[in-house]
């Protein structure tokens, strides 16, 4: 008689509690939920997910100690920030100046610029397609008049990932979707004329990025992003001129 094969050990609530505090904790950092935003409904935590009740509420528990969400009794569980645990973070009040958002896109040009030919060299298929449906998503947002903040930053956190160096992606989610200029806005805002054409253009420079990694090019990689954060910084400064300028008339 042959012997069966021993059954797999069954998770406990706690390990999956333990995956989902990860699953939600990676949207958060991600900017595919941002502060201010609610949670899905346990029911819908537990159906998405596949897991009980206990682990939802161990899971929302955990979140919230760590400093990333907040529950209001009858109202639900919100997001408020990336958590107690990040040793370095870039938080809402740290851009609000143009000197403030000037000083993000520098570090961004030192981190990405290289991000950006490393991920040339080193990118998969499946990184292409995640940066392919950021890029999507992008376009979908503009079309249907809205802003882009989080298909935008996926598009970089997912360069960020092709590195295959995960320093790079960690750091990235560290510093969150705050980074991408427009977020304080908040990415659920009417997008005007002006702020569509503003989207347009970097549209079109996340193209060109894509098309260097997609060639495997890191010099070109290297240069189309340090241009599309380059160019972020100058329609910034002018931006604030413009507003300047109607100020005073």
């Amino acid at each position: 008689m042959s012997t069966p094969f021993p059954s797999a050990p069954r998770r406990r609530p706690r390990t999956l509690a333990l995956e989902l505090v990860d699953s939600l904790g990676d949207r958060i950092r991600d900017g595919r939920i941002v502060p201010g935003d609610k949670l899905p409904t346990e029911a819908a935590i537990m159906e998405e997910f596949g897991v009980s009740r206990t682990v939802v509420r161990e899971a929302i528990s955990k979140l919230q100690a760590s400093g990333l969400v907040e529950t209001r009794h009858g109202i639900g569980t919100f997001v408020v920030g990336m958590g107690d645990g990040a040793a370095f973070r870039i938080a809402p009040e740290q851009i609000a100046t143009l000197h403030d958002v000037i000083a993000v896109l520098e570090l961004r040009i030192g981190l990405e610029t290289e991000a950006a030919a490393l991920a040339a060299a080193r990118r998969t298929e499946r990184n292409l397609a995640e940066m392919r449906a950021a890029l999507d998503g992008f376009a979908a947002a503009l079309a249907e008049g809205r802003d882009a903040v989080g298909p935008d930053f996926q598009f970089h956190q997912e360069i960020a990932r092709a590195t295959q160096n995960p320093h790079f992606a960690e750091l990235m989610s560290t510093l969150g979707a705050m980074i991408i200029p427009r977020a304080r806005l908040g990415a659920g805002a009417d997008v005007s004329e002006a702020q569509r054409s503003y989207l347009l253009r970097a549209n079109a420079e996340h193209e060109n990025i894509f098309d260097a990694i997609q060639n495997q090019d890191p010099d070109a990689a290297r240069a189309a992003m340090r241009t599309h954060l380059a160019n972020s910084r100058e329609r910034r400064r002018r931006a604030a001129v413009l507003s300047a300028d109607l100020a005073g008339k």
